[in-house]
C-alpha cells in the first residue's frame, strides 16, 4: 500500500490563513479519494509560510472492481425504452438477462465498472483541489488564470512504497507535478529531490525549515523564556500572536531587544498592544515591577551578526511607534485632568445608529437605566449615574482612536487621572464585560450596573427598531449581549422582573427613535415638552406626534399609528425580547446539561423574566427527572393529565372542585389522598421559600402513590359518583405538579 506526498510550494500564505487552508487541503484531497474508492490508513496536513504539505498513509494501490446489478424495462416494452436503458448503463443487448419476477419478466443488467490506478485519481482529485480551493482572497499573476493565495511555483506529488517512489503524472495551469521542493529561501536557495515523507522532513530540517507549526511555536516559546529568564524577566503569554508568529517564520530565531527608558513609563497594555499589533512582538515583563521593559521578536534567519542589525533595526522602528503613543497618551492625560466631560460632549457629533441617535444620547439612555437599576444590584443611584456618563468618555481619546481595543481599559487610567474614584474607574474597564462564554463577569455593584444598563440597552433599542438577528446573521451582536445579561443576573445572583427594565429601556430608545426622525423630517415639534409630558404614557400626545411624523410611524410599526395603544406596543416588544433571552438561555444551560424542555417546562410558570428565579427552578426539576422515580413520576403525571383533559373535553365540565376522601374504595386510593396532602403541605411553603429542590423532592415523592393508584383502580368507572371523585382526584395532582413546574413540557 503506497504512501502520497503532496506540496503545494508558493510565495509566503497570510499566516491567519494557513491553518485553514491545511485543514480544507486534507479534507478535499481526502474525501476525493474515498469518493473514488481510495481509502488510506492515516493523512495529516502540515504548513509553512511557503508550502501545504499532506502526507496519506496506507493508500491503496487502486480502486476496487465494482460491480452493480440494475433493473430495467419489462420484456417486450418499446424498443425506445430499452435502448435508453442500454444506453445509461453503457451497455449492449446481447449483456441484458431477463429474470421472472412477481410482475412478469424483466431484464437486468449486471455492470462492472473496473479498478483505476491510484496516480490516475490522486491526479484528478488534486487538480480539482487546487483549481478550487477555498481561500478567502486568492489572486491571478502573470498570464495565468490559475487563481491562488500568492503565486503558485511548484507540484510535488508522489507515491512511494517499497519498489521507489514514482511521480504522479499531471499538470495545472502550465505547473508540472514533481519530486522536488525547495529549502529556506535565504539560507538554502536551490531545489532537490525527495523519495518519501520522512525524507522530504529530513531534507527540510537540513535546508532550514521547520515543518510543523507546532514545533515552530514550541521553539520559538521555548527560547523566548529562556532568554528572558536570563535577564531576571518574564515573556507575557500571548497564544493568538505565538501562533501568528509561528506562521511568519520557517527557521524561527529568538531575539530578545531594548525598549528606550523614555518609553517605559507608559501604561504596560499600551507598550504590549503598540508592539503586538505593529511590529509582532512578544512583551517581556519585570515581574517585581510589572512594567514592561523588553520586547521578544522573532527572525526567519540566522545572521552573522546572531541578530544585531535586526534587532537594532526593530529597535528604531519601534521607537518610532512608541513615540506615537507616548504623545497620545500625554495629550489624553492632559484633557482627562482639565476636563474629562468633553470628550463625553465630543460624542454628540458621533451616530451610534442613524435610528437611535448619537453615542451622546445612548449615553444618557444608559446613565438613566443605571440610576434604575441600581437598588437591584447594590450600588449607589448617583455614583452608578456618574460611572455610566464617563464609561465611554475614552472612545474619543487619542489614545483609543489609534487603538480600539484598548477602549475601557484606557478609560479606567484617564478617569483615575480626573481625580475620580477607583470603583467608578473600574467601571470603564469592567462595564464590557462579559464579552463571551469564557469571559470574566464583573462583580462590583457598579460595574455590574452599568454592564446591565448598557446590555439591556443594546437590546431594547435593536428591538425597538426591528433589527433582531435572523438565522446566522447577527451584525450588532445581540446574542452576545444577550449572553452577557444572562451570565451576570446569575453569576451575580441578582433578582428582578427584567421584563419590566425591558419595557423602561425601549420607552427610552423609542424616545431617541422619535428625536431621530421628527428631525430627519425637520418637524417643529418642541420634543422636550412632549418628553416632560410623558410622551410615552399619554396616548393622545403620542398619537399626535405620530401623526405629525410619518416616518416615525414606520419606525415604530405600521400597527403603532393605527391605534395600537402604547402600553401593548411596550408590552408585546418586551415579551418578544424576553422570548430572545430564553432561547439564549437555553443554549447557555445546555452546556451545564440542562435539558431544552426542562426549561421550557419552567419558562411557562409565572414569573419567568425573574431569570435567576427561573434557572434555580430549572436546576431542580433537572435533577428530579434524572432520577427513576423523577422519570417515573413525569409518565404518571401524564397519564393522569391525559385522562382527565379527556374526560373534560368530552363531559364538557372542568374537575376542579376537589376529590372526597369519603367516595375513596381502595387502600390505593386513599393512600393517594394522604400523599397529595403531604405533599400539599411540603411544596407551598418550599415553593414560598424559593426552595425548589425541596419542592421538587416532596413532587417526586408522589411516584409511588401515583403508580399504584393507577395499577389499583379504574378511572372511568361505570359508577358516576366514583368517576366524578377519581376525576377531580387527578386534577389534584395536575394542580399539585403544575404548582412546580409544567411537567405537560417535558419531552419523552
Amino acid at each position: 500500500m503506497p504512501d502520497l506526498l503532496i506540496e503545494l510550494f508558493s510565495e509566503e500564505i497570510p499566516a491567519r490563513m494557513q491553518t485553514r487552508a491545511g485543514e480544507d487541503l486534507k479534507k478535499r484531497i481526502t474525501d476525493g479519494l474515498v469518493e473514488a474508492g481510495l481509502t488510506y490508513a492515516h493523512a495529516h496536513a502540515l504548513t509553512t509560510p511557503r508550502r501545504l504539505t499532506l502526507a496519506v498513509e496506507g493508500l491503496l494501490a487502486e480502486s476496487p472492481t465494482i460491480r452493480e446489478e440494475r433493473k430495467g424495462p419489462k420484456v417486450g416494452a418499446p424498443d425506445k425504452a430499452i435502448e435508453g436503458f442500454l444506453r445509461g448503463a453503457g451497455i449492449s443487448s446481447d449483456q441484458l438477462e431477463e429474470r421472472d419476477t412477481p410482475k412478469g419478466a424483466v431484464y437486468f443488467a449486471t455492470i462492472e465498472k473496473p479498478g483505476r490506478p491510484a496516480a490516475g485519481i490522486v491526479a484528478e482529485v488534486l487538480a480539482d483541489t487546487i483549481r478550487n480551493f477555498p481561500w478567502p482572497k486568492s489572486m491571478r499573476w502573470g498570464s495565468s488564470s490559475l487563481r491562488w493565495v500568492r503565486p503558485l511555483h511548484s507540484i510535488l506529488c508522489i507515491l512511494s512504497d517499497e519498489a521507489g517512489a514514482q511521480v504522479v503524472p499531471m499538470e495545472v495551469d502550465g505547473i508540472t507535478a514533481g519530486d522536488t521542493t525547495e529549502g529556506h529561501r535565504f539560507m538554502a536557495p536551490g531545489r532537490f529531490a525527495v523519495t518519501g515523507f520522512e525524507d522530504y522532513a529530513a531534507k527540510l530540517k537540513r535546508a532550514f525549515v521547520v515543518l510543523s507549526p507546532e514545533e515552530r511555536a514550541e521553539h520559538i516559546w521555548n527560547d523566548a523564556q529562556n532568554l528572558a529568564f536570563a535577564a531576571g524577566l518574564e515573556v507575557v503569554e500571548d497564544k493568538g500572536l505565538l501562533a501568528e508568529v509561528a506562521g511568519l517564520v520557517e527557521w524561527p530565531v529568538v531575539l530578545m531587544g531594548q525598549i528606550d527608558d523614555e518609553f517605559l513609563d507608559l501604561p504596560p497594555e499600551v507598550l504590549q498592544t503598540s508592539m503586538k499589533e505593529h511590529q509582532k512582538f512578544f512583551s517581556v515583563r519585570n515581574p517585581k515591577t510589572g512594567r514592561i521593559e523588553r520586547f521578544i521578536t522573532v527572525a526567519n534567519r540566522e545572521t552573522a551578526d546572531n541578530g544585531a542589525t535586526i534587532l537594532a533595526g526593530n529597535q528604531k522602528v519601534l521607537s518610532a511607534r512608541l513615540a506615537d503613543a507616548k504623545f497620545f497618551w500625554e495629550n489624553d492625560l492632559r484633557v482627562a485632568k482639565s476636563d474629562i466631560t468633553q470628550w463625553t460632549r465630543a460624542l454628540e457629533n458621533v451616530t451610534f445608529h442613524n435610528k437611535l441617535g448619537t453615542q451622546a444620547q445612548r449615553i444618557d439612555r444608559i446613565a438613566a437605566l443605571a440610576r434604575e437599576l441600581a437598588p437591584v444590584t447594590g450600588a449607589d443611584p448617583d455614583q452608578a449615574e456618574k460611572a455610566a456618563r464617563l464609561a465611554k468618555a475614552d472612545l474619543s481619546s487619542e489614545m483609543v482612536y489609534e487603538f480600539p481595543e484598548l477602549q475601557g481599559l484606557m478609560g479606567r487610567y484617564y478617569i483615575e487621572a480626573a481625580g475620580e474614584d477607583a470603583a467608578v474607574a473600574a467601571v470603564a474597564q469592567e462595564h464590557y464585560s462579559p464579552l463571551g462564554p469564557s469571559d470574566d463577569v464583573p462583580t462590583a455593584p457598579l460595574s455590574v450596573t452599568v454592564a446591565l444598563a448598557d446590555k439591556l440597552d443594546t437590546l431594547t433599542g435593536f428591538w425597538a427598531i426591528k433589527e433582531k438577528p435572523t438565522g446566522s446573521k447577527d451584525p450588532f451582536a445581540l446574542r452576545r449581549a444577550a449572553l452577557g445579561v444572562i451570565r451576570l443576573v446569575l453569576e451575580n445572583d441578582l433578582r428582578a422582573p427584567w421584563a419590566t427594565g425591558f419595557v423602561v429601556g425601549g420607552r427610552r430608545a423609542m424616545a431617541d427613535m422619535l428625536k431621530v426622525a421628527s428631525k430627519s423630517l425637520e418637524t417643529s415639534l418642541n420634543l422636550p415638552a412632549l418628553e416632560a409630558m410623558g410622551i410615552l404614557s399619554d396616548e393622545n400626545v403620542l398619537s399626535e406626534l405620530v401623526a405629525t411624523s410619518r416616518e416615525a410611524a414606520d419606525l415604530m410599526d405600521s400597527g403603532f399609528g393605527n391605534g395600537v395603544p402604547p402600553q401593548e406596543w411596550e408590552k408585546e416588544r418586551a415579551l418578544d425580547l424576553l422570548s430572545f433571552i430564553h432561547e439564549r438561555l437555553k443554549v447557555f444551560l445546555r452546556d451545564e446539561g440542562i435539558r431544552h424542555d426542562v426549561i421550557d417546562a419552567c419558562i411557562a410558570m409565572d414569573g419567568n423574566d425573574d431569570l435567576n428565579l427561573l434557572v434555580k427552578r430549572a436546576r431542580a426539576l433537572n435533577a428530579v427527572i434524572a432520577t427513576e422515580d423523577g422519570e417515573n413520576l413525569v409518565q404518571g403525571f401524564k397519564r393522569a393529565n391525559n385522562i382527565l383533559t379527556q374526560a373534560e373535553d368530552k363531559d364538557g365540565v372542568e374537575y376542579s372542585f376537589g376529590a372526597d376522601l369519603k367516595f375513596a374504595e381502595t387502600d390505593s386510593e386513599k393512600a393517594l389522598f394522604a400523599a397529595l396532602d403531604q405533599a400539599q403541605a411540603k411544596i407551598a411553603p418550599a415553593l414560598e421559600a424559593e426552595d425548589f429542590p425541596a419542592a421538587m423532592a416532596a413532587m417526586a415523592a408522589l411516584r409511588g402513590p401515583i403508580d399504584a393508584f393507577f395499577e389499583d383502580v379504574q378511572v372511568n368507572s361505570d359508577n358516576a359518583v366514583l368517576r366524578r371523585n377519581r376525576l377531580n382526584l387527578l386534577s389534584q395532582i395536575r394542580q399539585i405538579c403544575s404548582s412546580v413546574a409544567d411537567l405537560t413540557k417535558i419531552e419523552g
